[in-house]
């Protein structure tokens, strides 16, 4: 069963290049090396740079370990991690409610998207 996470943090404003010059990089590796992370996109605030959220879907709970357990988290880590402001990453785990995934997904997500029937009324 797929796993859905965030992981938001700010950082200081003289580090954004550096955290996005980052971010490019492990997300590079991410695509190359970890099949199991079905999607890891990382966005930033528009109306505040300094804010930066990660979004995750990981195949199972092994391939959420393997992606936590990686070199390339840990270089990533030290990078972002002393340039943090107001405290730690915060992540958050969810549960899939309903969507609309891209094409190339919907086949191995089409489990989860069964549509509702309409409910009768007599």
């Amino acid at each position: 069963m797929p796993l859905y996470q965030t992981g938001g943090y700010r950082v200081k404003p003289s580090a954004v290049n550096k955290v996005k010059e980052a971010i490019k990089e492990f997300v590079t590796y991410v695509q190359a090396n970890e099949p199991g992370t079905q999607m890891y996109l990382a966005w930033q605030d528009k109306n505040d740079p300094t804010l930066f959220l990660h979004l995750f879907i990981f195949a199972d709970e092994a391939a959420q370990t393997r992606h936590g357990q990686s070199e390339a988290v840990r270089r990533f880590e030290s990078v972002y991690s002393p340039e943090l402001v107001g405290g730690e990453v915060v992540f958050t785990d969810y549960e899939l409610i309903s969507g609309k995934p891209a094409p190339e997904h919907w086949a191995q997500w089409q489990i989860l998207f069964k549509p509702s029937r309409a409910v009768r009324k007599e």
